[in-house]
């Protein structure tokens, strides 16, 4: 009887060990997400208002108003862009 209560506690702790010392710990509980911060609004230093996007009038692509190129028949991504789509639409 002695030796089977010897085994037991043995194989308890082994089991005990491999699971990571505590039960429940390989089995990670849920985790809550971080809290966003809260809202800045009133601070000191607003936040700066988001660019306006725009679109190539030639392939499309959106990009910043400001980065944008204005041209005949609306903005391009580059000078390129800008020179085919003006040559293309030219009276011939």
């Amino acid at each position: 009887m002695g030796k089977f209560i010897v085994l037991l506690v043995v194989v308890f702790l082994i089991v005990w060990l491999v699971r990571g010392g505590r039960p429940g710990r390989s089995v990670p509980g849920p985790t809550t997400p971080p809290t966003p911060p809260a809202n800045t609004a009133n601070s000191d230093n607003p936040a700066a208002p988001p660019d306006t996007i725009v679109a190539c009038a030639h392939c499309g692509l959106h990009l910043p108003k400001a980065d944008a190129l204005p041209g005949r028949g609306g903005v391009f991504c580059g000078e390129a862009h800008r020179a085919e789509f003006e040559r293309a639409q030219a009276p011939r």
